[in-house]
């Protein structure tokens, strides 16, 4: 691991205009540089860099960063990768953190398996290419299905001799280890203890990673020995560096496109992926026969929140859509369907279109996921009790959406369509939505539940707050806590315990206040900003705005630019420096407009509970804390300068 001291000399070096002016072209505009923006389509330059802050930000499409965020979107590397490119750069060794002996076993491990897979995935491509069986079984088997030397080379496709040991033979010879030739799943074991080919006489198509490091292969039996057998597709075993449901066939060679379009084609199988590929069409990646996985589905937000799905249109592909549509949803993508009509697949169409006619093709048939599941559902439906159970099934797929905008816009289309009333599709999805909720918050329960009980001295929880994302008041807060965090705003107060006399800082102040009635933020960053500027409050010469843009974590660091960096920007003569007071009054006044919907949203909780509890002891319990908080928000509006609420 790269130790601290080498992050901080990377970071130091490296100048923000610098890097990226090598991927964007950069005009001086006052104190900053202008540009178009390399994240979308941008035709006015919208794309800012501040050399002082060693920050950018896109005033259009709202990705911001500093230099290392800018490597890691662009190129689509890792945090670590992202600074082994900017020392690459800069001429700096990197001086790793030195490894516990558990640690080094296992990366070396890693490294080790990675490095086999390197080895495989040539050595299969050289037989391919030069051996007399290579060539005239593999590569014909992918000349047969139209594949160019050139789309042959980009995948890396390649083949493994029939002969039952042939492979591990050669790995042998070249110098690699029996234990990982069985850990990448390469190989498998005899009882007798010898070792056999898993792929021999298979065409290969290797996995690669993000970062572009091969994983796993994919063997498929050649047609002529498909007739009967059960597994045309063999797939690498799970292992240290591949997990199945993490994983997506094609996404090396596709990230850069799906960046480009803002969109990403997802197909069922290899052939589809590399047959598009060769029509044109990059953007495309497949899970290759296995469910879809929220992993997986992480992955591709990373690039974009468009997704088209094309499946076969047979029973299978249409299971299968519905069964990804809700847990797409769920992350936040935008999800359209494409079933191909029967018989054809992404491979086929792709032979016969260009780019362009595939791209139309999709276009003028794509429908979105609430018509794809209401013609499914519906068509030729008339008996009532499934008529009913198919329109619930939609609705649930749309409460999983956590847009409501988005949400109230899918209920009015589905009461279109299935002649269904509105009011009535809102009553069930908000069931849907709070039984849901209550799930959540039974597994949580049981979850601290279980943590107690093997906790030998547990820690006291932490009441939650009751708002499940940073609501816009924690979001002032904790911009205030990276703009200003360090700045004192109350002098020489005395400490009741001790008498002495202390100063708070910005940062400071709020944890303290909050934490007089044990209230912390609802996002975990805003948790984690807090605590840190806190923790390095002491410190001579922290500046919190400098700290939080350059941070280790990149989720830190974007948040961090986000908030520092104003909409709209003023030349540094109009810009109004804040007083101290002013500062002062500021957060104070953001704590009490914390403090008050805490307790509106609570008095929601509390006065919902009340409606549909039935014991009366509970209900008088209720009723007085609901009392409680009705004071408690009259007071808070009088020191808000609000009239009484009643």
């Amino acid at each position: 691991m790269i130790d601290r001291s080498t992050i901080d000399r990377i970071l130091d070096a490296a100048n923000i205009v610098d890097v990226i002016s090598e991927y964007v072209t950069l005009r001086k505009a006052g104190t900053s540089f202008k540009g178009l923006c390399p994240f979308h389509d941008d035709r006015t330059p919208s794309f800012s860099v501040s050399p002082a802050k060693g920050v950018y930000k896109c005033f259009s499409c709202g990705e911001a960063g500093n230099v290392v965020n800018f490597i890691m979107k662009h190129d689509q590397l890792s945090w670590a990768e992202a600074l082994r490119v900017l020392a690459k750069k800069y001429n700096i060794e990197i001086q790793e953190r030195e490894l516990t002996t558990e640690e080094r076993q296992l990366e070396n491990e890693r490294e080790a398996m990675f490095l086999v897979n390197e080895w495989a995935a040539k050595h299969f491509h050289d037989i391919l290419k030069n051996n007399v069986d290579g060539q005239a079984i593999g590569l014909q088997y992918f000349r047969s299905r139209g594949f160019r030397d050139d789309i042959i080379e980009k995948f890396q496709l390649g083949f493994c001799l029939s002969g039952r040991q042939d492979f591990s033979n050669a790995a042998l010879a070249a110098g690699y280890k029996r234990e990982f030739l069985l850990k990448t799943g390469l190989c498998y074991e005899r009882e007798n203890g010898d070792l056999l080919d898993r792929f021999n006489g298979r065409v290969i198509f290797p996995w690669t990673n993000v970062s572009g490091k091969v994983i796993a292969f994919g063997g498929r039996l050649l047609d002529s020995r498909t007739k009967g057998v059960a597994q045309k597709y063999v797939n690498s075993p799970g292992s240290e560096i591949y997990q199945k449901d993490h994983a997506l066939y094609g996404i090396f060679q596709a990230k850069k496109a799906i960046g480009k379009f803002d969109l990403v084609y997802m197909v069922e199988g290899y052939t589809d992926v590399v047959s598009m590929h060769q029509c044109g069409i990059e953007n495309v990646v497949a899970n290759s026969g296995t469910a879809l996985s929220v992993h997986q589905i992480k992955i591709l937000h990373r690039f974009t929140q468009n997704i088209v799905l094309l499946y076969d249109g047979d029973e299978a592909g249409q299971h299968a859509a519905l069964r990804g549509t809700d847990m797409l949803l769920a992350e936040g993508m935008n999800v359209k369907v494409l079933l191909l009509p029967d018989g054809k697949d992404p491979d086929e169409l792709a032979r016969s279109f260009t780019a362009e006619e595939f791209r139309k093709y999709i276009e003028d048939n794509q429908t979105d996921f609430i018509v794809f599941k209401i013609n499914l559902l519906l068509r030729g439906v008339t008996d009532p009790v499934k008529r009913s159970e198919a329109v619930n099934s939609i609705v649930q797929s749309i409460a999983v959406i956590k847009d409501p905008i988005l949400r109230d816009t899918y209920l009015r289309e589905c009461a279109h369509r299935t002649g269904v009333k509105e009011e009535t599709l809102i009553t069930q999805m908000n069931r849907f939505i709070y039984n849901d909720k209550e799930q959540q918050r039974r597994e949580q329960e049981r979850a601290a539940q279980s943590a107690e009980a093997i906790t030998a001295t547990p820690e006291p929880l932490r009441p939650a707050t009751p708002m499940q994302q940073a609501s816009k008041v924690e979001t002032m807060l904790v911009q205030a806590i990276v703009r200003d965090g360090e700045k004192i705003i109350f002098r020489d107060i005395e400490n009741e315990e001790t008498g002495e006399k202390i100063s708070l800082n910005v940062a400071q102040y709020i944890a303290y206040d909050l934490g007089l009635d044990d209230l912390s933020f609802a996002n975990p960053l805003s948790v984690q900003i807090l605590a840190e500027a806190v923790e390095h409050s002491g410190e001579e010469g922290f500046k919190a705005e400098e700290y939080f843009t350059h941070h280790t974590d990149a989720l830190i660091s974007t948040l961090a630019v986000k908030l520092s960096v104003d909409q709209f920007h003023l030349s540094e003569s109009m810009q109004v420096k804040e007083r101290e007071t002013d500062l002062k009054d500021r957060i104070v006044h953001l704590i009490l407009d914390y403090r008050m919907d805490y307790v509106d949203h609570r008095l929601k909780e509390l006065q919902a509970a009340l409606s549909s509890e039935n014991d009366l002891t509970k209900m008088m319990e209720k009723m007085g804390e609901i009392k409680q908080m009705q004071d408690m928000r009259n007071i808070l509006a009088r020191k808000l300068g609000n009239d009484i609420v009643v």
